[in-house]
């Protein structure tokens, strides 16, 4: 498994191209959301990616502060289906935790997680805010976390 964590500046279009297929085999095709998930913030943010010789098989985005929250914030959290129930979607959140706090200086995270996946986020230490809403037809709930140094060493 290849990790990455880049820039939009630095991604290649090969990148640009898995990650937008990818966000659109899990959040349109899979859960049958149409959207327009080109939002406008992927030029402003990290990209998270995890590669399995040439696919790639896990993506998050961490967006700046001040972009969708004053906080930090990580979205469009996607692994492929095939690679599920091996633990990459926490390996996947705990590597953009240790970026968070290492490379951007933030401790607190604030996400809107489908609130099908609570008790994921939950396991990684976020806690919802009660805001609780539909995003594109989906229920969503805002959450919190507040990372330490410490907690994002194990990287």
């Amino acid at each position: 498994m290849t990790w990455q964590v880049v820039p939009f500046s630095a991604l290649s279009t090969a990148q640009l191209y898995d990650i937008m297929a990818l966000r659109q085999e899990i959040f349109v095709v899979e859960q049958n959301c149409p959207y327009l998930d080109a939002d406008g913030k992927d030029h402003e943010s990290f990209h998270a990616m995890a590669y399995e010789g040439p696919v790639l098989v896990a993506y998050a985005r961490i967006v700046k502060p001040g972009i969708s929250y004053s906080e930090t914030s990580i979205g469009r959290v996607v692994v492929k289906e095939m690679q599920r129930g091996q633990q990459l979607g926490y390996e996947l959140m705990r590597r953009c935790h240790h970026f968070v706090v290492q490379h951007l200086g933030q401790q607190v995270i604030r996400i809107s997680a489908q609130t099908y996946l609570l008790r994921f986020y939950n396991k990684l230490g976020y806690q919802s805010t009660g805001k609780e809403y539909l995003e594109d037809g989906i229920p969503h709930t805002e959450m919190l976390v507040n990372l330490t140094a410490e907690s994002t060493e194990k990287l």
